[in-house]
């Protein structure tokens, strides 16, 4: 494990490790708030944002996607422990995640639009 400074605090000029508890709380309350933000959109759902589209997607939905992005990251993170892992290791973890990612995005963007032409036009033979 690779000995980072991430979790040290400089207290007039002496060094202090946060400890466990620290960390948790601190993530406990960041994962709180941007869920209580999440609830209360969700609940008031403000007509600026769900009628303005980006990309064919409600400005809302943008912002709970980007929140939920947000909050995965830090529960990989902390409860993960990969900010104590070596920085080629964490680099294995999120690229591989992301490959994956964008190939179940291709995969479904392809085949539903290959569905969508199937109940469009009726039966489509699929040439290889």
């Amino acid at each position: 494990m690779a000995h980072d400074n991430h979790n040290l605090a400089i207290f007039r000029g002496k060094i202090k490790f946060k400890n466990n508890q620290q960390k948790i709380w601190g993530v406990f309350i960041l994962l709180s708030i941007i869920t209580i933000v999440e609830v209360a959109l969700g609940i008031i759902k403000p007509e600026v944002l769900t009628h303005n589209h980006l990309f064919s997607l409600k400005i809302l939905n943008w912002i709970f996607l980007t929140l939920t992005v947000v909050k995965a990251y830090y529960i990989t993170w902390d409860f993960m422990h990969m900010r104590d892992e070596v920085k080629f290791l964490r680099r294995v973890v999120v690229w591989t995640a992301v490959f994956l990612i964008l190939y179940l995005v291709y995969m479904l963007l392809e085949e539903g639009s290959y569905i969508f032409d199937v109940y469009k036009e009726g039966f489509i033979k699929f040439n290889f």
